[in-house]
């Protein structure tokens, strides 16, 4: 068998996982979190100058945070998921009921890869004569959409948890130190986990990790800035 019927046959059986994307959100939803609950309870700290008011605005903020993240991560999930299933029992109407159209799109679809002649004739008959080999090919070559997804409850776990979490980091201080030190240390503890976690960012995605390290710590420090801001004026 040629070399390129093989590789379509083998990428029936190639296990997909989905570990990368739940990482992704785990990322995604710990900077969040950090950034909008560092934000508040800099805020509230420069106002009050309490490390008890601090912690109690701090912990509400942060379990709202985490639920309000972890129920958008559900519902988009869920829409997305729906919207698979959907494209997904479409074309498989079409294959059952328009097969000469649909066999048509994946001679399309190889021609455009620069198959010709008899080896085009043999790929097509040879993805035709499997349907789930031919579905496949359509949902990603045609639709671009992978069943390789999150399933949107593990989402919603992995985003809210990752929330809880990024958003403990800038209130962590404030359960050790007076105000001013756990300020510093708020500032200090977030630039750092902010960057490192841009710096991951960049690895399962795109851009230089220093870069992408920095621009986070950026992002972080402006709603610590917008915080501080507001705190000054409610204090005043």
């Amino acid at each position: 068998m040629h070399k390129s019927l093989k590789v379509i046959r083998e990428n029936k059986h190639e296990p997909h996982t989905n570990i990368g994307s739940l990482f992704k959100e785990f990322i995604l939803g710990g900077q969040d979190g950090l950034v909008n609950v560092l934000g508040v309870i800099l805020g509230i700290a420069i106002a009050s100058q309490s490390t008890k008011l601090v912690i109690i605005a701090g912990l509400a903020a942060t379990f709202a945070e985490g639920f309000s993240m972890a129920a958008v991560a559900y519902t988009s999930g869920k829409a997305e998921e729906d919207y698979y299933q959907s494209q997904k029992k479409k074309e498989l109407y079409e294959i059952a009921h328009m097969p000469n159209v649909e066999r048509k799109e994946i001679r399309d679809i190889y021609y455009a890869k620069g198959f010709r002649g008899k080896l085009l004739e043999k790929i097509v008959d040879h993805i035709c004569s499997d349907k789930k080999v031919w579905l496949d090919i359509m949902m990603d070559e045609e639709l671009h959409l992978s069943d390789a997804q999150v399933h949107p409850l593990q989402s919603a776990v992995w985003v809210g948890l990752a929330t809880l979490i990024g958003s403990l980091v800038p209130l962590f201080p404030f359960f050790f130190f007076h105000i001013e030190a756990a300020i510093a240390g708020a500032l200090f503890l977030s630039a750092l986990v902010l960057f490192i976690t841009g710096a991951l960012e960049a690895k399962l995605t795109v851009g230089h990790w220093f870069k992408k390290g920095v621009q986070l710590a950026l992002i972080g420090m402006a709603a610590a800035l917008i915080g501080f801001l507001v705190g000054k004026l409610i204090g005043a």
